[in-house]
């Protein structure tokens, strides 16, 4: 079993957005929260404002893409090791300043070829 979050964050601070140092920051915090560690990772700053960051992280993938000009933070999170999510999303949105957020969680059923989960 694998768990994906999606969370869109609305009303960020603005200049958190884009600031490569601190995206790096909230990330290795949030990968640290849900016990994984960053295997590899990678950022790009938008020219002229914004920011993609990905890590491939013990348990599968984060990442966080901003939009300073709305405000607006989206950040992907799959994990094959269970995570509070309640606590990963309070933290993000007190990281960001964010106002308001969307989070959606969803389980990824894993199960050999051909074959059906049980009970599924």
């Amino acid at each position: 079993m694998a768990i994906q979050v999606t969370a869109d964050l609305y009303g960020c601070d603005r200049s958190v957005l884009d600031n490569e140092e601190r995206i790096r920051e909230i990330a290795k915090s949030a990968i640290a929260s849900i016990g994984a560690e960053i295997v590899e990772e990678c950022v790009h700053k938008f020219q002229p404002i914004g920011i993609t960051y990905f890590a491939v992280i013990s348990t599968s993938h984060f990442s966080i893409h901003t939009w300073p000009e709305y405000g607006y933070a989206a950040v992907d999170v799959f994990s094959c090791r269970e995570f509070v999510v309640e606590k990963l999303t309070e933290s993000l949105k007190e990281a960001f300043g964010a106002s308001e957020t969307k989070i959606n969680r969803i389980e990824r059923k894993v199960a050999p070829l051909g074959e059906k989960e049980k009970g599924a």
